[in-house]
């Protein structure tokens, strides 16, 4: 399917959500947006290129961090709505937080209390102090 982009199910928005996987572990890093224009750049450049909704941008993972993600493979879904894709991440850290994961919080489904299940690999404050 050489035009796929085409068929993609894009959400009133323009967007299309976006799983982040590690390539090697598939441990789950991110979640986050890509609009078309990104979706294009990260294929071009084989980086992921992300659409923030809260900024009203497009913007390079790693950008401000450094710690960029290298495209390794791409799937979509069989609704063709959701988008997975592996990445080498640079550094080991995907989060703002300093995390590997953005997904640190587990759910004690007995107490139903929420508890960090994942350590900080460098200080956030470390991570930005050139960008703030």
């Amino acid at each position: 399917m050489k035009n796929w982009i085409e068929n993609i199910k894009w959400t009133e928005d323009g967007l299309v959500p976006v799983i982040v996987q590690d390539h090697i572990s598939n441990k789950v890093i991110m979640f986050a947006w890509m609009n078309r224009l990104s979706l294009e750049a990260s294929i071009k450049q084989k980086k992921a290129i992300y659409w923030s909704r809260s900024r009203k941008k497009i913007w390079t993972k790693g950008e401000s961090s450094g710690y960029y993600q290298h495209i390794k493979d791409m799937i979509i879904d069989c609704d063709k709505d959701v988008l997975l894709i592996k990445v080498k991440q640079e550094g080991g850290i995907s989060c703002h937080t300093g995390r590997e994961s953005c997904f640190y919080y587990r759910v004690d489904m007995e107490s139903n209390i929420i508890e960090e299940c994942e350590k900080v690999i460098k200080n956030p404050d470390e991570i930005y102090k050139d960008k703030k």
